[in-house]
């Protein structure tokens, strides 16, 4: 390490992006129902928080336009996708498009939308939002829950999308 005590070094921003995609991730969708119909958008920054209260944490870039709409409402779903959906975490990066197109969903108990297919669905309502540079931190209480323990999850490394291998026993 170089540099003086005093005076942090300067990180660029794509050593860091690189550096930091060797932490492999989970990838979720987080979707609600608005005014306008559905709406979600590719969050790959996701952790479990707490468990008492229950609560987990994403983090949107403040350039979502999709995120003021779901903030504004205040509950969502946070849907961990499974191996194979590559496409709908593709569809739902994009901005303007309908990403809903052809992405069969169930409401859950609280009504946001559950992505068919997914391994994991978090319901939940917003508990509290924290300044996170250009994200935000999103911190949410869970409502309610559920899994498929028969999915693997679809996991991103190093700029791509990756399997889990199974074990040879």
């Amino acid at each position: 390490m170089t540099g003086s005590p005093d005076v942090p070094r300067i990180v660029d921003p794509q050593v860091m992006r690189e550096v930091l995609g060797h932490f492999a991730s989970g990838v979720t969708v987080v979707t609600a129902v608005t005014e306008d119909g559905p709406a979600g958008f590719t969050c790959q920054s996701f952790s479990s928080l707490s468990l008492d209260p229950p609560l987990v944490a994403f983090a949107p870039a403040r350039t979502s336009r999709t995120w003021p709409k779901l903030r504004a409402i205040g509950r969502f779903c946070v849907n961990v996708l499974a191996e194979g959906q590559d496409d709908v975490s593709q569809n739902f990066a994009r901005s303007g498009a309908d990403k809903f197109a052809g992405v069969p969903w169930l409401p859950s108990a609280h009504g946001s939308p559950v992505l068919d297919g997914v391994v994991a669905w978090i319901d939940g309502e917003l508990w509290a939002e924290y300044d996170g540079g250009d994200h935000s931190i999103v911190v949410a209480r869970v409502l309610d829950l559920g899994a498929d323990p028969d999915r693997r999850p679809l996991l991103f490394h190093r700029g791509a999308y990756g399997l889990l291998r199974r074990s040879e026993v």
